[in-house]
């Protein structure tokens, strides 16, 4: 119920029955808009190019847009052409620069810039005025809206609008003007953006894709388990510095952290010296990409090898002082190192001993096997400073916080990364803190209210959260049982590498459970659960939808190190006005040939929900919050007609 000391606050903004009214009007007309699109992308694990290239041509939307505008008048070659110059129009334009004469340059530009405006105006048809206003470069805003707005409307002024243009080539400022239409058209095609989770780690990039985010004109983010390391990283946690650390290292990405995020590793480097120079740390060397192989000699690779072994040692012997201090995360069986025979050189892991590939353990004291030594103990400790220090990192991770959740419920879709932790039977498994009990939507809250104050506090003490939402049996971003790092590292024996998923990943399958779940977040089952987290092998049939299109999976392997596994370069989805739809994607090669070549990475297209009637803002999350709107002008309005609250002119 309102009050009306709320009103006379409304009254304000709204000072008489005119400004009231006409306030009314605007709500209730934008209602009746059509639905703006959503873009889903997830699992990005630092790809920039391929996310880029995917923001860019917004999923294949432009490319759908442009075959609905131009039809039969263009052939696909002319339609490549001005789908590559709207998602690349810098680099396009140069190239296209070289291949014409000066006069025959700006009879293009001319034809190009009609062809863009075209685009510009039914894009900008979903929105009002004042939002494509907005969304316009200030630069050019005015003439443009002239263009769009006018220029089929009547005969009269075709004069005007003709030397508009010839003044724009005239005055040299065509490139402009087309680089400005292109990104305006971009930000028209797509409303909103979704990253569901797993920004970080893998790949080389993840600071550019950080960046390109903080700039995007509206989005969300749905923490992954990537993400979270990273997010205690920049808390100071040392077991995520560590871990943040070993997968740097693994991936041979290093780089980002001491060149782009200016933290230094010459302790790292110094004390993998000092303890590892005669180690060949075969377990240990880096994934070298393709790109990357000419980029070192052997030394080199042997030098990250042995930072990559000496910060995991670390990593272990932090994580034993974690479990220890919280028995109720049920995570003992990590704790392999005191289960080494070091005579035998093999390890017990559960009920069982295997056979380790290697034994050297310089820094382990045997009486006393997870003590860090001093050498150790000032690493890390100088390590976390650099972490809480680096400006650039706070930067990014606090955008994350910002934008970011555990989950996120939108326009009746429930978006997470991972899962929701169950039984077989279907039930929200239970999760102790502290003898407190959490399962469902209200675990999900209390990792979600941890992790921001830890975020948020002087002290940045996360309690341990961190380390369980990374590798917990019951951490939604997890989805297992147990984390085999050391397996994959010290044992040969696949067998030892398995890690047991939740059920959840098979009752997902089952729309009955989807449903379930939907119900769990006050969601209707007319909803979709969209997760990422597990890459979708469609090269062995697995379909990205499940549970009769309540579930859809979208991790399909963006990053190189799923593409064997995946056989694609990932999947994402898109949310019109007309219903949802899944695109796959091929493998991205690189930025230089989708420009060169005119290229796109959208090979197939499927509608998951076909929507009979089509939506409009009045059937989504702002539209419920415009009708509240709505209902407290008009009982302003009526306090106006009334006299209970006097008008102000």
């Amino acid at each position: 119920m309102i009050t009306k000391e709320h009103l006379e606050l409304l009254a304000k903004n709204f000072r008489n029955i005119n400004e009231v009214t006409s306030e009314i009007i605007n709500l209730e007309s934008i209602l009746s808009l059509p639905k703006g699109t959503e873009h889903f992308i997830s699992d990005i694990h630092g790809e920039y190019e391929a996310f880029d290239h995917v923001l860019r041509n917004g999923s294949g939307v432009i490319k759908e847009k442009l075959k609905d505008v131009f039809d039969s008048r263009l052939t696909t070659k002319e339609l490549n052409l001005l789908s590559t110059i709207i998602y690349y129009p810098d680099e396009k334009l140069q190239l296209l620069k070289k291949e014409y004469s000066e006069d025959d340059y700006k009879e293009f530009q001319k034809i190009l810039i009609l062809r863009l405006l075209e685009i510009t105006q039914i894009a900008g048809r979903k929105y009002t005025r004042s939002k494509v206003r907005k969304i316009l470069p200030k630069e050019f805003a005015y003439i443009i809206e002239e263009l769009i707005y006018k220029m089929d409307e009547t005969k009269d002024k075709e004069n005007y609008y003709n030397r508009i243009l010839q003044c724009i080539l005239e005055l040299n400022r065509g490139d402009k003007f087309i680089i400005e239409l292109c990104y305006a058209i971009q930000r028209l095609i797509v409303n909103h953006l979704h990253i569901v989770g797993d920004i970080y780690d893998r790949g080389p990039y993840p600071d550019k894709i950080m960046d390109r985010l903080i700039d995007y004109h509206s989005v969300d983010i749905q923490w992954g388990n990537h993400d979270m390391l990273w997010i205690g990283a920049s808390c100071g946690d040392l077991i995520c510095i560590a871990n943040v650390l070993r997968i740097c290292a693994r991936y041979d990405n290093l780089d980002i952290i001491e060149d782009r995020y200016g933290i230094s590793l010459r302790g790292l480097l110094n004390l993998s010296d000092t303890y590892y120079s005669n180690d060949e740390c075969s377990e240990f060397l880096p994934k070298i990409s393709k790109s990357n192989k000419n980029k070192y000699n052997d030394k080199e690779v042997l030098q990250i090898a042995r930072m990559h072994k000496a910060i995991s040692i670390i990593q272990f012997k932090l994580e034993s002082l974690a479990v220890k201090r919280r028995p109720e995360f049920n995570l003992s069986s990590r704790l392999l190192l005191d289960k080494i025979d070091f005579e035998k050189q093999t390890v017990r892991v559960g009920n069982k001993e295997y056979k380790m590939t290697s034994c050297n353990f310089p820094t382990i004291d045997k009486k006393n096997i997870y003590k860090l030594n001093n050498d150790e103990i000032k690493l890390i400790e100088k390590l976390r400073d650099l972490f809480i220090s680096s400006e650039k990192l706070h930067k990014h991770i606090e955008f994350m916080m910002s934008k970011g959740a555990m989950y996120k419920c939108h326009n009746g879709n429930l978006l997470l990364h991972g899962c929701m932790p169950v039984t077989s039977k279907g039930d929200f498994q239970t999760f102790t803190y502290k003898n407190k009990k959490y399962s469902g939507k209200e675990m999900l809250d209390f990792f979600d209210n941890k992790v921001r104050k830890a975020f948020y506090s002087k002290e940045k003490q996360g309690d341990d959260i961190f380390f369980y939402l990374w590798q917990g049996e019951y951490s939604p971003l997890f989805g297992k049982k147990d984390m085999t790092t050391f397996e994959r590292y010290f044992i040969a024996d696949k067998e030892s590498h398995t890690e047991e998923k939740n059920p959840y990943y098979k009752l997902r399958e089952c729309a009955e459970f989807s449903k379930k779940l939907l119900l769990e977040f006050d969601l209707t089952e007319d909803g979709h659960i969209i997760n990422g987290h597990t890459p979708v092998k469609s090269s062995k049939g697995e379909d990205p939808i499940k549970a009769d299109g309540r579930t859809i999976v979208i991790d399909g392997g963006m990053s190189r190190a799923y593409h064997n596994t995946t056989g694609h370069g990932g999947y994402t989805l898109t949310y019109n006005s007309f219903g949802l739809q899944i695109m796959k994607h091929d493998i991205f090669v690189s930025k230089e040939t989708a420009i060169k070549d005119e290229t796109d990475i959208v090979s197939t297209k499927r509608v998951v929900d076909k929507i009979l009637n089509r939506k409009t803002i009045k059937d989504t999350d702002i539209g419920k919050e415009l009708l509240i709107q709505i209902k407290h002008l008009k009982l302003l309005l009526e306090n106006y007609q009334t006299g209970k609250i006097i008008e102000q002119f």
